[in-house]
């Protein structure tokens, strides 16, 4: 057993030493949890955080598709959100892939501050945003919320998750009350009211770009509908702080009607079939350990 004397600096050394992440499995609450589509809830509340980190904004500004293809760029970023997850060793080449990916992506801003997307700080930021809508999520949309044992390993797993994406280990918070103490201080001292979110916010209840012009005014209907939910969603997930900084209101009615929604959601989930409460590449991986369970059993009781 290592021993250390308990110093941050030495704690720090110890996690440095450590072997390559191991990849998620059965057993976990991530396994569990983040394949699930109830899990995509609180996205773009998430996204919105990211995006009002000045760096962050900047770069997606300049250099992301979510303007001319948002549902592509969704899409793709659940499918690397599920690789992470279910991919086995297949998530730590993700890991990698996506550093190597950011590593040319900068952008100068309109005061001519150049930021880079690997810089530790909003890399960082991108990856630990994730514990809040867990714990967030779980609040408004699980069928109960999490305990604190459920709290403190699905924290656990956000630093496995981080160090299979790279995030320096000096960013890591230690402890559960750590984070708090990061998180709140990153909402009121760095994160700003980015064009970006605004932006985002008011595209929630548009007709995608790349829907055919012929079929727009049918999705119309349907866009505005979905928008008005998903920016109930969105806005009432976020910190009170980031509402603030972004100007947007949110009353006791709009709270009492995100509960409902929110028991609506949790209460029916359990009830789906796995095929349907699960997103593809989870649901695959979730077949695939139930397979290689019982082919590892039948091999246990094989006659010798």
């Amino acid at each position: 057993m290592t021993v250390t004397d308990g110093t941050p600096a030495s704690r720090t050394a110890e996690r440095e030493c450590r072997e390559e992440p191991a990849p998620f499995g059965p057993g976990s609450l991530m396994w569990e949890q983040m394949g699930l589509y109830t899990s995509a809830v609180a996205g773009n509340g998430v996204f919105i955080l990211q995006v009002m980190h000045p760096a962050i904004g900047t770069v997606v500004d300049r250099l992301s598709s979510f303007r001319t293809d948002p549902l592509g760029r969704a899409a793709r970023s659940f499918a690397s959100v599920q690789t992470w997850v279910y991919g086995g060793r297949t998530a730590i080449e993700e890991g990698k892939r996506l550093r190597e990916m950011h590593k040319p992506l900068s952008a100068v801003d309109e005061d001519g501050n150049r930021h880079h997307a690997l810089s530790a700080e909003p890399w960082a930021w991108v990856h630990l945003t994730g514990f809040y809508a867990a714990v967030t999520a779980s609040k408004y949309f699980a069928p109960a919320p999490m305990t604190k044992d459920e709290e403190q390993q699905i924290f656990d797993e956000f630093l496995q998750l981080g160090r299979i994406l790279r995030v320096p280990e000096r960013m890591l918070p230690e402890t559960i009350p750590d984070y708090w103490d990061y998180f709140d201080d990153m909402v009121v001292n760095t994160l700003v009211p980015h064009p970006v979110a605004h932006e985002v916010l008011g595209q929630m209840d548009q007709v995608p770009p790349t829907v055919p012009r012929l079929l727009r005014p049918a999705v119309a209907p349907l866009s505005a509908a979905g928008g008005r939910l998903g920016r109930l969603i969105t806005v009432g997930t976020l910190p009170e702080a980031a509402r603030e900084k972004l100007g947007l209101s949110w009353s006791a009615a709009d709270e009492r009607l995100l509960r409902l929604a929110g028991q609506a959601i949790g209460r029916t989930t359990p009830l789906l079939p796995e095929r349907v409460r699960y997103m593809p590449i989870a649901y695959r991986a979730r077949q695939a350990a139930r397979a290689q369970q019982r082919l590892e059993r039948a091999l246990a009781e094989r006659p010798i």
